[in-house]
Order: structure tokens, then C-alpha cells, then sequence
């Protein structure tokens, strides 16, 4: 039998590891889609991880997977997939997954710059602390421990450290497992929920654009046109006045990580593009929509409610109009009663005295290809939820340490070795 205690006490002594392995990750920009730095992650990963015991394989996908699933900045260049394990490859009972790609650093940082990572009162702050490279910190602190009662485990753990997720995760959790690349049947995902809350599924999502053409003309001559712009605002205007209303009508049974996450959303406008110049009658305008779906909704109704609105607004504005679907991802939600939920909430009780409650993400998540694909997968990890994406994005250090801690006793009570 394996005194858990000693295994946690065991995470404890690696903790200036996963200080320094998380400053090492967020000094790498991995900002997709470009990937310019994602070899350079696989290296240091790889590196880190041997130093303390953990086998690493970097496995790159195929480019001609790739270039067909990514955006055009983001063809050519080279997509690695992590895979850390220790223990039987033969009996692995616990496969962990962090995403390493971040978004951009952006302006407005005051507390350091974005690829510079630094501590201060606790917190280690930079792009990706939070999402999700303190997750993936976490997982490698974990595997380091546990790699030290490797002989006595007689089960396996691995993980795999994914590219992409910011950009829809097809490259990266979507490769692996339509390629097999899974050898258990219970996953955990360390993107960050934060340690008082487990992700059981998350919303869905359709984008969209709404194309509305016009006919050019001289700004002179306005009535000689049809301005596109003109019949745009008449259709977004209805939008906001009767489409989102009607949306965000509907109400999920489930609770979400915000208060008013539970109801359906369109969020109307994040782009907008239209005409050439500025004495030219605008031929086409382009606006954008996020439609985010609760759980109990399908991507076919959804589509469906967009479409009809627009095209009967557009019957009675008299515009001609084009719908495009940009992006869809179904709604997920599980059984809260599997077993990798008690598991969770029994180690977080043993580290944290308090069980996280069960919860659904009101963003998306590389869950799903997991759960299509029929593993039991949940979404647990550290990471400070308002700060993800933004100007000093930061993680406490210890929740860092803690959510290690958590990890490392899960492959023992999956496994039922732990006293």
C-alpha cells in the first residue's frame, strides 16, 4: 500500500520544480495560431521532466493535418504534441491533458511584461499563468512526485501537452484522440476551473457572419446605390431589439461558474467590415455574431432560430443578405455521478478539507472530443478565472502547489492503492 500523506508531503518538496517550470513555460510565447514557439516549449518540457524521472516522446502532427485546420498564419508551421508517463503502459489509470498555446500578450500590462514571468506576493504573473500553463505546471509537479514510487505503483500515469485549444483544439486534443493516442479510460483536463469548482461540460457555440451586399455608386449620388451599411444597421438593430431578447430567454437547469451564465446569449458585432472609401457608397458589410449555447440546446435549433430571423428581416428591410457559418462546437454536459467526479472531489477534500461542487463552464472546452469519443472526462485545475486572457494574468502559487497535490493522489484512488 502507498501512504498518500507521503505522497503529498512528496508534492510539497518539488515545490521550487514547479516554480521554475512554470517561469520556463511562460517565458515561451506558444501564441497561436502561429506556433512560432511551440518547439521551443516541447524541448524545455521534455528537458524538465527527464530531469526528475518522467519519460517524455514529443510526436509532431502532420502538417497535412494541420494546414486544413488552421487558420492561414498558422499553415507551415509545426504542431507538437507532449506526452509525459510514468509507471505500466500496460494498466494506465489516470491521462491528464494541458493546452500550452496561449493568446497574445496584448497591451496593458503594468506588473511585468507578458513573456516575462514574475512573483510577487505569491503570484507568479504572464501570459498563460492561469490559462492554462499552471495547469500543465501542475500536472508535470504531480508526475514528478509520483515518479518516485513508480516501482510500487503497478499502474501508469500519462499526460499529453497539446497545441491549439485557443483556436478550436482540433491540432491538438482533437488529434489525439482520434489517433488513439489515450490509454485510459479516465481523463482530467487542468484547464483552470479553479480549485473550489469542478467543470462538468460547458456551453456550445455557433459563430457566424451576416453579409449584407449592396451596389457601390459615388458618395455624391447616394440614391443611385444601395448602401450596404444602411440595410446592416436595420438588421442588427432588429437583432438587438427581438433576436437576443428571445435568446436569452431560454434558462439552463445546470449551474454555471457566473450567475447569469445559465441563459442562452448572442453577442452581435464583435467584428464589423464594410466598404473601400470613404466617397463610395458601401457595397458589402460584414458583421459577426457569437451565439453561446446551454446544455439542453442543440447547434441545428440554434442555426436554425438565426437563420429564419435573418432572412425574414431581410424579406422586410429589402436586403439581400448571405448567413455564413465561422465555427460550431456542441454543448457538453455528463453524468455528474462518474466516477472521476468522486475521485476529484475526494482528493480535494483529503488536500483542501472541502469538496469543489460540480458546476458547468460557461466558455468551451477541449472536454468534448474526450466525451464524444466515450472516456469519462472532467475539467479541474488552478488558475485565477478573471484574469485569463488579460493584462497581468496571474496564479497563486499555491493553488498551484495544492492542485499538484490533488492530482497526485488521484491515479491512487482510481487504483484503490492509496491506505
Amino acid at each position: 500500500m502507498i501512504d498518500p500523506d507521503l505522497v503529498v508531503r512528496d508534492v510539497e518538496s518539488y515545490r521550487d520544480f514547479a516554480v521554475r517550470f512554470l517561469g520556463e513555460i511562460v517565458s515561451i510565447p506558444t501564441v497561436s495560431p502561429w506556433g512560432e514557439g511551440y518547439e521551443e516549449f516541447a524541448r524545455v518540457s521534455k528537458e524538465l521532466l527527464e530531469s526528475v524521472g518522467v519519460s517524455v516522446e514529443i510526436h509532431r502532427v502532420p502538417q497535412e493535418y494541420v494546414d486544413p485546420r488552421v487558420p492561414p498564419e498558422g499553415r507551415g508551421k509545426a504542431r507538437y504534441i507532449v506526452i509525459a508517463r510514468i509507471g505500466s503502459r500496460d494498466n494506465v489509470t489516470l491521462h491528464f491533458n494541458g493546452h500550452y498555446d496561449v493568446v497574445p500578450g496584448g497591451p496593458g500590462w503594468s506588473v511585468t511584461e507578458p513573456f516575462k514571468p514574475r512573483i510577487v506576493d505569491g503570484k507568479l504573473y504572464g501570459r498563460g499563468t492561469t490559462d492554462m500553463k499552471g495547469g500543465i505546471a501542475a500536472i508535470a509537479t504531480a508526475m514528478a512526485s509520483l515518479s518516485k514510487h513508480v516501482d510500487r505503483l503497478g499502474i501508469g500515469v500519462e499526460a499529453v501537452f497539446v497545441p491549439d485549444e485557443e483556436i478550436g483544439g482540433s491540432t491538438g486534443t482533437g488529434y489525439v484522440v482520434e489517433k488513439g493516442m489515450v490509454r485510459s479510460r479516465y481523463v482530467v483536463i487542468a484547464e483552470p476551473s479553479g480549485l473550489g469548482q469542478i467543470y462538468i461540460g460547458h456551453k456550445g457555440a455557433v459563430w457566424g457572419e451576416v453579409v449584407v451586399k449592396g451596389r457601390t455608386g459615388h458618395g455624391s449620388t447616394p440614391w443611385l446605390g444601395v448602401n450596404a451599411f444602411d440595410k446592416a444597421t436595420l438588421i442588427a438593430r432588429k437583432m438587438f431589439d427581438e433576436l437576443v431578447p428571445r435568446i436569452e430567454a431560454k434558462k439552463s437547469k445546470y449551474t454555471y461558474d457566473l450567475e447569469e451564465g445559465n441563459k442562452a446569449t448572442i453577442m452581435i458585432g464583435g467584428y464589423l467590415k464594410g466598404g473601400e472609401k470613404i466617397n463610395q457608397i458601401p457595397g458589402e458589410v460584414v458583421f459577426s455574431f457569437d451565439r453561446r449555447l446551454i446544455v439542453e440546446e442543440s447547434i441545428e435549433d440554434a442555426w436554425r432560430e438565426i437563420k429564419e430571423f435573418i432572412e425574414d428581416t431581410a424579406r422586410k428591410v429589402g436586403a439581400d443578405v448571405e448567413l455564413r457559418l465561422v465555427h460550431k462546437m456542441e454543448p457538453v454536459v455528463v453524468d455528474p455521478g462518474s466516477r472521476i467526479f468522486g475521485t476529484i472531489e475526494k482528493a480535494a477534500e483529503r488536500v483542501l478539507g472541502a469538496r469543489p461542487r460540480k458546476i458547468v463552464c460557461i466558455g468551451g472546452l477541449d472536454m468534448r472530443y474526450y466525451v464524444a469519443a466515450g472516456y469519462e472526462a472532467a475539467t479541474y485545475g488552478p488558475g485565477v478565472l478573471g484574469t485569463a486572457h488579460t493584462p497581468d494574468e496571474y496564479i497563486e502559487i499555491e493553488d498551484m502547489v495544492s492542485a499538484s497535490k490533488i492530482y497526485s493522489l488521484l491515479p491512487l484512488i482510481l487504483s484503490s492503492k492509496g491506505s
